[in-house]
């Protein structure tokens, strides 16, 4: 995509988690299914032609601001293929099967990102003052690259979601009557324009200083906003299967959302930032040979301590999975032999967290310390704004469990603290202290894959609503696999080999969200329900946080 440093692939990559929001609208759902009411589709496309007709006026106005012979002409080009698509507008859109409306009427969102568009190509920017008419080579210069950097995102957005469509397996075994119009915008000619429009906007920000650049940024990330608004914006008829928060009806039940910690929420492993802070926190050295039940080791000997804990946890990790993998792969999904397996790597893990106690590394830890380093604990891309959208929302009907191996629930809870997060419920072992000091021993509540499917199955019980609650579980790791398979939507986030390849060899289906959920709104169409209900044995994953809250809560 251009030049590998240009700023419109930099934006794009940096944005790019954002454009998840568009892709799980109920719109592009029920379009990549191919079940999309024609009405709505007939919809969509008439509202393109007002768009196309801001696009026209925008490149008008870029094109009399290049300064750069050569610009102008390549900006004229990109004008005439908009026009030539507005004149041909209606012939394409008899090819795709469709008659557009005489009449036009543009929505709300639709005139939000026009008059955004063509306010940005006439130079009314914030943060920029021009004095008076936009007369100098440069400020003429500089507004070019700000329209180019409005319309950018929008090409960009309409080719990754055809392209995101078209990648579904069975695709071109479907008979999709809206194909013709996603192969159009996946097809080599529009990539060339979407380049195009990329390599302009990167030739017409060389010369721009770096908070100019910093206001195409904002203006980038503006337009690809108001595109995301467009997509939700569309209307439905059907039903649909997305956002589920919205699908659940809170007169019959609730959704309730667990959620794994490490790794899962945060980008590090607790139990190594509570053995660092116990190492840095800890004495030089123990001049006094004190005894006391609370004494210390000093920092070297509690480095050495950790690090053979931490080599010797890891090696026989490794050896436990091997141990309890199937030497050959299941034809059907094997809950019961997975659960069988389970027990021994729970057994592991009690020995492995008994070790930790008994060398004494997280003794002399002070809780107001722990506290702190749970607030500076940084967690992952979209997880905490996933979880401020839920409690903030007063319509939305949803508890949230924290399901955690995480030796300190204080660590935990501290780490949710802020933007009243501190709602959230939290399920976890915890350290046990004599005046705020611990002793190192670590209360085990859930210390293994079998505890932790007791307390998630005990907390279900507890909200039971006549079978109409909807459970969701999001983790990451083999210790959280029997929890994702019995809820009703199992959520697998990160890259865990050691999760996916046991899973497998039991018979578990791993399946990206955004193919299952197209497949699930075609059986909801055909089936007129979609069944959600757990020990499907099908486990859906996704690369971040935003597919998670697009999924569950929809637009952010």
């Amino acid at each position: 995509m251009g030049d590998e440093g240009g700023i419109a692939r930099r934006f794009w990559i940096k944005f790019k988690a954002e454009s998840v929001f568009a892709v799980y609208t109920p719109f592009v759902i029920c379009l990549a299914s191919g079940d999309l009411d024609s009405q709505s589709f007939r919809h969509c496309i008439s509202q393109d032609v007002h768009i196309l007709k801001a696009f026209a006026q925008a490149y008008e106005l870029a094109q009399d601001c290049a300064d750069d012979d050569e610009d102008r002409v390549a900006i004229c080009k990109l004008r005439k293929h908009v026009l030539n698509e507005l004149k041909n507008r209606d012939d394409v859109a008899r090819e795709w099967g469709f008659e557009l409306p005489k009449e036009i009427t543009c929505d709300n969102a639709t005139v939000k990102y026009r008059d955004f568009l063509l306010a940005t190509a006439s130079g009314k920017v914030e943060g920029e003052k021009f004095s008076g008419k936009i007369a100098t080579p440069f400020e003429r210069t500089k507004v070019a690259a700000y329209s180019l950097g409005a319309m950018a995102p929008h090409m960009r957005l309409y080719s990754f979601i055809c392209k995101e469509i078209q990648a579904l397996s069975d695709f071109n075994e479907t008979s999709y009557i809206y194909k013709k119009w996603i192969d159009s915008y996946s097809s080599k000619k529009f990539e060339a324009s979407v380049l195009q429009t990329e390599d302009m906007l990167d030739k017409l920000s060389v010369s721009l200083t770096g908070e100019e650049l910093e206001v195409i940024e904002k203006l980038y990330h503006q337009a690809l906003k108001l595109e995301v608004d467009f997509f939700s914006a569309q209307p439905v008829a059907q039903k649909t299967i997305v956002p589920l928060s919205r699908v659940v009806n809170p007169a019959e039940g609730n959704l309730t959302i667990f959620c794994d910690f490490d790794l899962t929420c945060t980008a590090i492993d607790s139990s190594a930032l509570l053995a660092e802070f116990a190492i840095i926190t800890a004495p030089k050295s123990d001049p006094n040979g004190s005894e006391t039940q609370l004494a210390r080791l000093p920092s070297a000997d509690l480095r050495n301590t950790w690090g053979v804990l931490s080599r010797q946890y890891s090696e026989e990790y490794e050896q436990c999975i091997e141990s309890i993998m199937p030497s050959e792969t299941a034809h059907n999904f094997n809950y019961e032999g997975l659960c069988k397996a389970l027990e021994q790597l729970s057994d592991f893990e009690k020995k492995a967290n008994l070790r930790v106690v008994e060398s004494g590394v997280l003794k002399g830890l002070n809780v107001d310390d722990i506290k702190r380093a749970g607030q500076r604990l940084i967690l992952q891309d979209g997880c905490r704004g996933f979880f401020q959208k839920i409690v903030k929302d007063v319509n939305l009907e949803a508890d949230v469990h924290v399901l955690s191996y995480c030796w300190c629930g204080d660590l935990i809870r501290s780490a949710f603290s802020s933007g009243g997060l501190d709602v959230l419920k939290v399920h976890s072992n915890e350290l046990a202290y004599e005046e705020s000091i611990s002793t190192g021993k670590i209360l085990g509540e859930v210390e293994s894959p079998l505890e932790k499917l007791q307390a998630f199955n005990n907390i279900l019980k507890d909200c039971d609503n006549d079978g109409n609650n909807v459970s969701i579980y999001i983790g990451g790791s083999v210790g959280d696999l029997l929890c994702l398979l019995e809820a009703d939507v199992g959520i697998v986030i990160g890259s865990s080999p050691s999760l996916q390849k046991l899973g497998e060899q039991f018979g578990v289906s791993f399946i990206p969200l955004f193919p299952g959920l197209v497949k699930k709104q075609r059986d909801l169409t055909e089936a007129g329900s979609s069944n959600r209900k757990g020990l499907s044995g099908v486990l859906y994953t996704v690369s971040g946080w935003a597919e998670i809250h697009a999924f569950i809560l929809g637009s952010s």
